[in-house]
């Protein structure tokens, strides 16, 4: 099956994705439903808590919905699992730690190969912990041994590789667009996706990264059903990165275009963590934007 089929078949859809708990907080809006939407953490951001259960606990009396880790350097599947079954809070996925040090663009065979080694054992840890998902940046745009071509034919290649194994563990490659030089259309990041063409691959679209090239809402239109979960935060024309709802991202526009696309589906704070007070804060700000 090809991705295009898979993203029409509503049945397939519902078996590649991992069980998702009620959001913890859904105002109503006043002009429609509520988008469903279930909010996460970046795990370095959390600052508060010694244990993996602690920072779980934490998470969860904030009113977050599950927990996103990290590969390499993560916390042992038995505490990841343990905290998740003491808690009800899920594990929705992980993020590759070394894709921007180690690149599947890397001009480098042998870096390439390290890099698709490294993937396949963050798929692997997604798995074990209970994920569906890793969060995978391609490469970076950096010369003339590492342009946008290169970027896009070389990680396309690896990604390919190991679709296999991802299919085989359940667990999704999602793109993240970066400020890497590439792809800063969504147009190109469309087409990306499709030449790929798998249903283990889609995006993971970061709203506020984009922010610099467009806005936002019309990213989200051009990727349609590519977009499989959300990072989450804010950039400004001013004020640069910042807090979520303190830039220029057009928070009603970008729910109503989640609407028309349908999404449900994780959203993950990236913005600057801390201990309680500021963990809170985040969480009160992201069901700001996406639940208001």
């Amino acid at each position: 099956m090809n991705r295009r089929s898979f993203l029409t078949s509503t049945t397939a859809a519902a078996a590649a994705l991992a069980w998702r708990p009620a959001p913890a907080a859904a105002a109503q809006n006043q002009s429609s439903e509520p988008l469903s939407i279930y909010k996460a953490v970046k795990w370095g951001m959390i600052q508060s808590g010694g244990s993996v259960l602690d920072k779980f606990e934490l998470c969860r009396e904030l009113g977050y919905d599950g927990m996103e880790l990290v590969s390499p350097g993560g916390p042992t599947a038995k505490e990841v699992r343990a905290a998740s079954e003491s808690t009800g809070m899920p594990v929705h996925g992980l993020v590759d730690m070394k894709h921007w040090e180690i690149r599947l663009s890397s001009p480098s065979e042998s870096d390439r190969d390290n890099g698709r080694a490294i993937l396949e054992q963050a798929i692997r840890d997604a798995k074990a912990y209970g994920g569906d998902s890793v969060l995978l940046v391609p490469g970076r745009v950096g010369g003339a041994d590492e342009t946008h071509d290169h970027v896009w034919g070389r990680s396309v290649t690896e990604i390919h590789k190991v679709l296999p194994l991802a299919s085989r563990l359940g667990v999704r490659v999602l793109i993240e667009n970066v400020w890497n030089g590439f792809c800063e259309t969504p147009d190109q990041l469309r087409d990306y996706l499709d030449e790929i063409d798998s249903p283990w691959v889609g995006a993971y679209f970061d709203i506020g990264n984009v922010r610099k090239f467009g806005p936002s809402e019309d990213w989200i239109r051009t990727l349609g059903p590519r977009i499989v979960k959300l990072d989450v935060k804010d950039w400004g024309e001013s004020n640069g990165f910042c807090k979520i709802g303190d830039g220029d991202v057009n928070w009603p526009a970008v729910r109503e275009a989640l609407r028309e696309i349908n999404f449900s589906g994780w959203a993950t704070a990236e913005v600057g963590g801390g201990q309680r007070d500021r963990l809170a804060e985040i969480a009160q700000r992201m069901d700001r934007v996406l639940l208001s």
